[in-house]
C-alpha cells in the first residue's frame, strides 16, 4: 500500500486490512528535511509529519510499514529537472515528473522485492484492460 500519510491512502490501507488483505505500507522519503533549512517548515506531500502519520496508522492496525528512501533519485530526476526548466523560462510541474518517473517505479520495485501480489494507493482511478494489459485511467 502506497501510504502518503494522507486520508485517502490511510483509509484505503485500513479498509484493505479489515477486508483480510495482508497489507504492507510503503512511504517514500523524497527530501532531506534536516539539511533543508532551519525554519522547520514542511509543505506539500512527503513531509516528516506525513511519514509519521502513515507509520502511526500501520502501527495502530498492526501491519508492517517501510520508508523507502528515494532522495537521490528524486533530486536527480525531479529537483534538477525543475531547476533546468525554470531557468529555461518554463513552468515545470515537479509532481508530474515525480509520479511518472520516480514514485511508480520505486513502488513497483519494492513491491516486487517484497513479493507482493498487488499494489494499492488512495487515488481514485478506473482500471481497464487494453491489449491484454491492465491500465490505470482517469477516474
Amino acid at each position: 500500500m502506497a501510504m502518503s500519510g494522507g486520508i485517502d491512502s490511510s483509509v484505503a490501507a485500513i479498509l484493505l486490512h479489515q477486508a483480510g488483505y495482508e497489507v504492507v505500507g510503503i512511504t517514500m522519503k523524497t527530501w532531506d528535511y534536516a539539511g533543508a533549512g532551519k525554519n522547520g517548515k514542511e509543505t506539500g506531500c512527503c513531509s516528516l509529519d506525513s511519514i509519521n502519520d502513515a507509520r502511526s496508522i500501520a502501527v495502530q492496525y498492526g501491519f508492517p510499514h517501510y520508508i523507502l528512501d528515494i532522495r537521490e533519485e528524486f533530486g536527480e530526476s525531479v529537483i534538477d529537472n525543475f531547476v533546468d526548466e525554470y531557468l529555461a523560462g518554463r513552468t515545470p510541474n515537479p509532481c508530474v515528473m515525480c509520479n511518472t518517473h520516480i514514485k511508480w517505479e520505486a513502488l513497483l520495485k519494492r513491491a516486487d522485492m517484497l513479493k507482493c501480489d498487488h499494489i494499492a494507493t488512495g487515488h481514485y482511478a478506473k482500471v481497464r484492460e487494453e491489449n491484454g494489459r491492465f491500465v490505470i485511467s482517469k477516474g
